[in-house]
């Protein structure tokens, strides 16, 4: 398959949060203009979502997700947006019915795994010998599994990346594999090994837009929507993006 045209930006769906989608929407329209796509704007209680209107989904960070959706139990003290929890479920469950390409990241890589059936563990850090970082500067080094599409995008075996979260992905959903893990053993990327193209993130890469692997992962996200909208395979055009980039960046060493 010859490598798709750039000149198409493919239309990428971001959820969001009520709250932080202020601030935290224009870094992922950014991330996403660089990688060569346009973005809408999803949040619960405003306008309906059009999943026939776009390309690709990506599913934002935000509040930790309700431990009723994969048979754990509500616990004191912890923020829950129950509304948000519906849309991202939906969005995701008509997503892969269109077969349109995923990227989740933080609370979206953890929402990808439930609805795939996998399920959470709710305090990550209590589970792993960990080091718990609450930051946006890429400080936590996490480890980049071998012969993983995330592996071939990033072209790292470490990478440097921010963290905010307490939960963590536990038991996997189906069709996923693990991408990355901390040096605690916990999750730290998933990725789907069948079309459609589906990845997550435990990290904010649309915080980190400045750093190459970062901004390559929404390149990947834009190649598979480029193959949707082409119906050819997404897995394979995000492989084929990766190894051209590859290719580009020797050349400029």
């Amino acid at each position: 398959m010859s490598l798709l045209s750039k000149k198409h930006r493919p239309v990428i769906g971001v959820t969001v949060s009520r709250k932080s989608g202020w601030r935290i929407y224009p870094l992922m329209k950014l991330s996403l203009w660089i990688a060569g796509a346009r973005s809408v704007r999803w949040q619960s209680g405003s306008e309906k979502v059009d999943l026939n209107a776009v390309d690709g989904v990506i599913i934002g960070g935000g509040d930790d997700i309700a431990p009723t959706l994969y048979g754990g139990e509500l616990r004191m003290g912890v923020r829950l947006d129950p509304d948000r929890d519906a849309l991202e479920k939906a969005v995701l469950e008509g997503a892969f019915e269109k077969r349109l390409p995923i990227l989740g990241i933080c609370r979206g890589s953890q929402m990808l795994n439930i609805v795939l059936g996998g399920n959470l563990h709710q305090d990550a850090y209590r589970v792993y010998d960990s080091k718990q970082y609450k930051t946006i500067l890429p400080r936590k080094c996490v480890n980049v599994t071998p012969d993983s599409l995330l592996y071939r995008t990033t072209r790292q075996a470490q990478v440097y990346v921010n963290a905010l979260h307490s939960q963590a992905v536990d038991r996997l959903g189906d069709q996923l594999r693990v991408a990355a893990r901390d040096s605690g053993g916990m999750i730290q990327a998933i990725e789907r090994t069948t079309d459609p193209f589906a990845m997550g993130v435990q990290w904010h890469p649309e915080h980190l837009f400045y750093r190459r692997a970062h901004r390559r992962i929404f390149a990947a996200l834009a190649q598979a929507a480029r193959a949707h909208a082409a119906q050819v395979g997404q897995i394979a055009a995000a492989e084929e993006e990766a190894s051209v980039e590859a290719a580009l960046y020797a050349s400029d060493a």
